[in-house]
């Protein structure tokens, strides 16, 4: 009888996983740039840019799951925008933003913060710690003269990392920067 149980059980494991992946949608630009996962469902909204540089209004995608936050946006930059500073400087100036301000390294602890790529183009990673174990993990990617940018709250707890592993690592891009 035991056996039947265990057998039944890893049986019905991977039916298990498949109900997991039910509440995630994939999201695609528009302009097929670029697609990723989040749960669903996912809000989009547009916001007029007045920041320096711009030249289109910011795309953004939110969504809850299990009380976290999962953003992505994008804004596209004046053509030769980037092109005309270091990318990687850039990247970390915009990935890092405020975060010192916003998170004082004498409450939090910064887990990661260093540069990046995803598919040859330039990025920033930056993951700051809570007493607690909670973490908000910050993704910062420059392809071309467009901005991405990802944010992502998890709990200290295997299944909220995972869940905002999958949606960091979710990225892909249409075009791959030959080094």
């Amino acid at each position: 009888m035991k056996r039947r149980l265990l057998v039944l059980a890893l049986l019905a494991a991977p039916l298990a996983v498949r109900a997991q992946h039910a509440d995630w949608q994939t999201v695609v630009g528009r302009d097929l740039r670029f697609r990723l996962e989040m749960p669903a469902p996912a809000t989009e909204t547009t916001a007029g840019e007045t920041e320096k540089g711009h030249a289109s209004e910011r795309i953004a995608w939110a969504s809850k799951h299990d009380g976290e936050m999962f953003d992505f946006d994008y804004v596209d930059y004046q053509p030769g925008w980037f092109s005309t500073h270091d990318s990687k400087e850039m990247a970390r100036d915009l990935g890092r933003g405020d975060a010192e301000k916003a998170f004082p390294r004498a409450k939090y602890k910064y887990v990661r913060d260093e540069p990046v790529t995803l598919q040859g183009w330039d990025g920033y990673a930056l993951d700051i710690e809570d007493a607690e174990g909670a973490v908000v993990m910050m993704r910062t990617y420059i392809v071309k003269d467009r901005l991405y940018r990802m944010l992502v709250t998890a709990k200290y707890d295997t299944t909220s990392r995972g869940a905002a592993t999958r949606f960091l690592d979710s990225l892909r891009l249409s075009e791959t920067r030959q080094q």
